[in-house]
């Protein structure tokens, strides 16, 4: 197993997790420990990439990740209004 195998898997496990997570609802799907898992997952799995690139899991982990920022970022500017 090569380190961006091992990151990618750790990537892919944080996800997986955080998902789990929220089908047994024991973190809430619009709730920022979801969104924070999903980004370091997002992170890890598009790092792995950097050794062997996949476009198309590049750009899934672009707009996980972005999404993610979103999610978190949405409470700031809606309690700023």
């Amino acid at each position: 197993m090569t380190i961006s195998d091992l990151i990618g898997l750790v990537g892919s496990a944080i996800v997986i997790v955080a998902y789990f997570a929220v089908a047994q609802g024991r973190i809430a799907a619009n709730g920022w420990q979801y969104y924070v898992t999903n980004l370091a997952g997002a992170v890890l799995i598009f790092t792995s990439l950097w050794w062997v690139w996949n476009l198309p899991a590049a750009i899934v982990e672009i707009f996980w990740g972005a999404i993610s920022i979103y999610g978190l970022a949405k409470p700031l500017w809606t309690k700023a209004k």
